[in-house]
């Protein structure tokens, strides 16, 4: 009896070593890796992170675990796009079918909006303008896409193009809509990330843009980074995946952003490719392989413009007229029919 609990001892501390060395690894890593990588049940994770936490090794956050200290460290490419990769898969299938035929838009670095950039090389007519060397691989065989490339200094961690150079080769542009990730998304602060050059470089792609989507997964639900990009008043979307019904948290995330005029969608488990531009006949993903929380618009008073960069003309949605100067022209997002699973409305004060 004895000799059994030393063993039950000795693989607790085994698997509470294997999840600090995740997190410090990778900056913050939801319980649903955790458990598949040690092979254990969320609930036996969800006591091991509460261990670690009592002895300062890490912080709880949303559903997951982060470097201690409330504000997390930017992971390295390798280790992002390994985590979340069937969440960033639904996201990026359910983001693809807000994109039209012939429309210009703008992809920002990362690992989700890498899947999105695969989705969007079936979409004929295309423009992309991005600063993400993985986006413009993933859409160097689109034989109707266009890819621009931004100008700027490598950043060799997510391969980026940042710097003024970059900066500076999206003034006096225009397109319909930004997609940007991040490292973290909360209601007061918007999206953010760990690293000053990309934030600059975001926030420019920001200003290119009518309208702005965040692309989220559930884990970077109330996580804050360091830098500012999009303050929430700006994003007009959420993209996002089903937060796991024990992780009341990130709902009440969802809520407070819907409370500040953010349109959340939620992709459901049963998004995939198909046909057509976005993955679906068409451009738009069909109700049964699309869950979509509803659209909230904004509160009367409460969003403000994008600021615009020296030379760049409004836009639809930012007060522009019609015929403004554009890359392409293409409906407004909220022109599109949607599937509903709940009614997140914004809570009366």
């Amino acid at each position: 009896m004895r000799v059994g609990v030393t063993v039950g001892f000795v693989f607790a501390a085994e698997r509470r070593q294997l999840i600090l060395e995740m997190v410090r690894a990778n900056g913050a890593v939801s319980l649903r890796e955790l458990a598949r990588v040690v092979q254990t049940s969320e609930v036996t994770v969800r006591r091991d992170v509460r261990a670690l936490e009592a002895e300062g090794l890490l912080d709880r956050r949303h559903g997951g675990a982060v470097l201690p200290g409330g504000f997390t460290r930017e992971s390295g490419f390798p280790q992002k796009s390994h985590l979340a990769t069937a969440e960033k898969t639904a996201i990026a299938d359910l983001a693809a079918s807000f994109v039209d035929e012939g429309e210009a838009v703008v992809v920002g670095a990362g690992t989700t909006t890498q899947e999105l950039a695969r989705r969007l090389a079936r979409v004929p007519g295309l423009t992309v303008v991005t600063n993400s060397l993985l986006v413009a691989q993933a859409l160097a065989h689109a034989n109707r896409v266009e890819v621009v490339m931004t100008g700027g200094t490598l950043r060799g961690s997510n391969y980026a193009l940042v710097g003024s150079g970059a900066e500076q080769s999206l003034q006096g542009l225009r397109v319909t809509r930004a997609f940007l990730s991040g490292s973290g998304l909360t209601a007061e602060r918007g999206l953010s990330t760990s690293n000053m050059l990309s934030a600059s470089v975001d926030r420019a792609l920001v200003q290119a843009a009518a309208e702005v989507v965040v692309l989220a997964d559930h884990t970077k639900l109330g996580t804050d980074t360091m830098f500012q990009t999009v303050p929430t008043d700006v994003i007009t979307r959420l993209v996002t995946d089903e937060p796991p019904g024990h992780d009341d948290r990130a709902a009440t995330e969802l809520q407070a952003l819907a409370d500040q005029g953010v349109h959340i969608s939620v992709a459901g488990p049963g998004a995939g490719s198909g046909s057509g531009p976005g993955g679906a006949s068409g451009g738009e993903v069909p109700s049964s392989r699309r869950r979509e929380v509803r659209d909230v618009p904004p509160l009367p008073g409460q969003r403000r413009s994008i600021p615009l960069g020296p030379g760049q003309n409004p836009g639809p949605g930012q007060g522009g007229q019609p015929g403004a100067p554009q890359l392409r022209s293409a409906s407004g997002m909220g022109d599109q029919p949607t599937a509903r699973v709940a009614d997140l409305a914004p809570r009366r004060r």
